[in-house]
């Protein structure tokens, strides 16, 4: 989704849980998992662990991504010799 949609999408969730709704959302979305008084539930090798939004590694890879593009996109470069 679009960041102006995920926006949205937070807003939607928001006003769910202010009417008394529950949300149970699996994402990989920073904006997301950034939706004020969620409990965030992060799996991984070390399992299921309860964790705060600043502390996801989804959102310390993005930190790195958006500082760095260039590290990241190195790894992603189309050998022409192999392609078909």
């Amino acid at each position: 989704m679009s960041f102006t949609s995920c926006l949205r999408l937070v807003a939607l969730m928001d006003h769910l849980a202010k009417i008394g709704g529950q949300i149970i959302c699996a994402t990989h979305s920073p904006v997301l998992t950034a939706m004020p008084g969620a409990e965030i539930i992060e799996l991984g090798a070390h399992g299921l662990r309860r964790t705060a939004w600043d502390k996801l590694q989804i959102v310390d890879h993005w930190r790195r991504f958006m500082a760095k593009p260039d590290l990241y996109l190195r790894h992603v470069t189309v050998d022409e010799n192999t392609r078909r």
